[in-house]
């Protein structure tokens, strides 16, 4: 059996939400002195990211974590990447841990990219030898050899990640810690991310840990999955279980509608309807169903597409609109023909973007729904894997 190479056990970390930073030693003891004195009073600022999570992982696998944004995902990563310390508990983890948990984390912007390169080999206690066989392969995999010697505070975000990725890729740590980073370079780019870290796991039996809102990536890549929800590991199971059991959680938040978390405003505000209006999320297989989109957009000529999603995160198929010259308030209906889909849940992408990629604002997995009582043929095969689409093909025999 392989070696069990993270071991984690009953690991939490909370933050005191209000307190603020101290200039001055008179302040640093007045303000701990008030901090004190109110603690016992407001409890409430007590805020536990992640809360008693225990799991091991052994050599060679690769885990995917999920959760909606909150759920604690990358204060766990930090603490695995030795970024942050833990409030209580342990994380043993036995290897070199290579991590990639957002843009800026791992290079100094005033070095080259060369330099960057030389620097995190050293931080990861290889010689200058060692970095130097994998630098042409470093390079290439990134795809920017024209800028290697250019300071990376002048590289693009894709630019950047491109590179970090390379570099945590290639350099040989046993442990790969990537965060939801990825999402910022181009679909190709991401394509080749997936393929280097499946190929790390299984032709180099080095252990992946991935965090992503893909949830097709997740199922691709990881054999096996944890669920957080507010801090806590909700499951760890099969990475097909476990995503069921994620889209069927956030089928049924308090409120139908799905809305974007934007910093600037909520660009997308989305919810399902049936054909007299109502706002549910169960239909049958002869109810056509409704997207509706409220969109804010500032920029003539941009794009509003959807995909629609089966419960694995496979998408099924994409639309989009052209909106030409509008701006402001913009409010679409998609209309999802009835008799389409078989048994199951199903779930929404939705994004709004112009034509060279630069992507706005996005969705994924929103206005989950389920289909129910199909009465087509497949419906004699009980649970049985039969696909998503209820088309109905013309028999002959010859």
């Amino acid at each position: 059996m392989p070696e069990t190479i993270l071991k984690v056990e009953n690991l939490s970390k909370k933050y005191t939400i209000g307190t603020k930073s101290s200039s001055s030693l008179r302040e640093t003891l007045v303000y701990g002195w008030n901090n004190f004195i109110k603690k016992s009073k407001d409890e409430s600022k007590d805020f536990w990211a992640l809360k008693d999570i225990s799991f091991k992982i052994k050599q060679g696998e690769v885990l995917g974590i999920i959760g909606k944004n909150g759920a604690g995902k990358s204060t766990l990563l930090k603490i695995l990447s030795r970024i942050t310390e833990p409030t209580s508990g342990t994380a043993e983890l036995n290897g070199r841990v290579s991590s990639l948990l957002e843009v800026g984390t791992g290079f100094h912007p005033e070095l080259t990219g060369r330099e960057n390169i030389f620097l995190n080999g050293t931080i990861l206690g290889m010689s200058r030898k060692e970095v130097k066989e994998k630098f042409d392969e470093i390079v290439d995999f990134s795809g920017v050899e024209k800028f290697i010697d250019t300071s990376v505070k002048h590289y693009s975000s894709g630019m950047y990640v491109r590179l970090a990725f390379a570099v945590a890729a290639n350099l040989e740590p046993e442990i790969l810690i990537i965060d939801e980073v990825l999402a910022v370079g181009d679909a190709e780019f991401q394509k080749k991310c997936l393929g280097k870290m499946k190929d790390v796991s299984e032709k180099e039996g080095r252990t992946v840990l991935f965090v992503s809102h893909n949830m097709g990536a997740v199922n691709q890549l990881c054999s096996r999955c944890i669920l957080l929800s507010n801090g806590e590991k909700i499951i760890d199971n099969l990475t097909e279980e476990v995503i069921k059991k994620y889209i069927e959680n956030k089928s049924f938040d308090n409120s139908f509608v799905s809305k974007s978390n934007n910093k600037n405003n909520n660009i997308i505000l989305a919810f399902l309807t049936n054909e007299k209006g109502e706002s549910i999320n169960d239909f049958f297989e002869n109810d056509t169903i409704f997207l509706n989109l409220n969109v804010n957009v500032s920029f003539k000529n941009l794009n509003i597409g959807v995909a629609l999603k089966d419960s694995k995160g496979n998408k099924l198929f994409t639309s989009v609109k052209e909106m030409s010259e509008k701006i402001g308030n913009i409010k679409l209906q998609v209309q999802i023909p009835n008799n389409l889909l078989l048994t199951g849940f199903y779930s929404f992408d939705i994004a709004v973007f112009i034509k060279n990629g630069i992507v706005f604002d996005y969705l994924s997995c929103v206005c989950s729904f389920n289909v129910l009582d199909i009465n087509s043929e497949m419906a004699i095969y009980g649970n049985a894997d039969v696909g998503v689409f209820n088309i109905v093909c013309k028999w002959k025999e010859l």
